[in-house]
Parts: structure tokens; C-alpha cells; sequence
């Protein structure tokens, strides 16, 4: 919960990323809560009252997942809304003349995005949900300490720089910083 709130301030790729280990974690731990509280809470070091806040924010977690219908897979709407945000920034990246280099970058990627999907048999996923997918796989392969092969580990390095732009102009969306007024 903590983390999360200042990962989402500070890098909202790394907020997704991390929001999509915790929906794994709670799957893990069955959705029960006194699993969570013995495996992640009682662990964490933090003080009472942050203790009680993080119990809060998983049980209010899995509320959502229940509710949402994503107890076994999938995600939650907050972290889908991401995805929108984001994909909806992507689109008007791509179509302003103003950003020449995140388009540059974006078709560099897009050989790689294709692969993957069609590897994955995922026609329906956005180019965007599909470079968090693979991200996501990479940390999973690298927390599992799984080899990694070149060509994956070099398609990853180009979602990685791909995604990184994107990021860096979100923040600067959510600041009103980016996009020149039109006159």
C-alpha cells in the first residue's frame, strides 16, 4: 500500500507492474486474509497502525477481486484504467506531429510486440497491455531465477526503453506539461 501510493506518484509503470505482483500474491494466499496478515503483514516490520492500514488495503483488494470477478485471473478495474490512461495517451502521442521520436520508437518496438502476441496467441490485447506482459514475464523469469534466452532478453530491453519514454510522458501529461495548448 505504501509502496504502491509512491511508486504511482513517482513511476506509474513500476505502480502497474507492482499492482499486478500483488494481485498474484494475494491469489498465492488464497484470498484469505490470515494468510496475508502471516505472510505479509506480520513480515513487514511496520509500525500498528501502518499494519492496520495495510490490512485494510489487501482485504479492501480482495473485495474488488471478488467483486470484479478476477479471484483467479485477470485484473482489477483500477489497474485496467491504467492501461486505458495510457493507451489513450499512446494514441495521442501517435498522432502529433510534436512527437516524432516516441513514434520512432514505438515502430521500433512494434516488431517485437507482434511476436510476442502472436507467440502468445493474444490477438485481442492492446500493443500496450502486451509490453506490460512481457515485462511482467521478465520479472517473474528473473524472481524464479529462470535463464533467460538473448532474444527475449533483447525484446524486453526495447519494450523496457519503449515503455520508459511512455512513462516519462504520462508524468508529464498528469502535470500539464506536455501537450502545448492549441492557439
Amino acid at each position: 500500500m505504501f509502496i504502491a501510493s509512491a511508486r504511482r506518484k513517482e513511476n506509474i509503470s513500476e505502480y502497474l507492474l507492482y499492482m499486478w505482483q500483488i494481485e498474484d500474491i494475494i491469489r498465492a494466499n488464497d484470498l484469505d486474509m490470515d494468510k496475508i496478515k502471516a505472510n505479509i503483514i506480520d513480515r513487514s516490520g511496520l509500525d500498528e497502525d501502518q499494519c492496520r492500514q495495510m490490512y485494510e488495503w489487501y482485504e479492501s483488494l480482495i473485495d474488488m477481486m471478488r467483486r470484479e470477478g478476477v479471484a483467479e485471473k485477470g485484473h482489477l478495474q483500477l489497474n485496467k484504467n491504467v492501461i486505458i490512461n495510457l493507451v489513450q495517451l499512446h494514441n495521442a502521442l501517435l498522432s502529433d506531429p510534436e512527437f516524432p521520436e516516441y513514434t520512432a520508437e514505438f515502430y521500433k518496438t512494434l516488431p517485437y510486440i507482434v511476436d510476442l502476441r502472436s507467440r502468445a496467441g493474444e490477438d485481442k490485447t492492446g500493443e500496450i497491455e502486451t509490453c506490460f506482459t512481457a515485462l511482467y514475464g521478465m520479472l517473474m523469469l528473473r524472481l524464479g531465477k529462470k535463464e533467460i534466452s538473448k532474444q527475449t532478453s533483447e525484446a524486453v530491453t526495447q519494450i523496457a526503453r519503449f515503455i520508459s519514454m511512455l512513462t516519462k510522458y504520462f508524468h508529464l501529461d498528469e502535470a500539464d506539461k506536455l501537450f502545448k495548448p492549441k492557439e
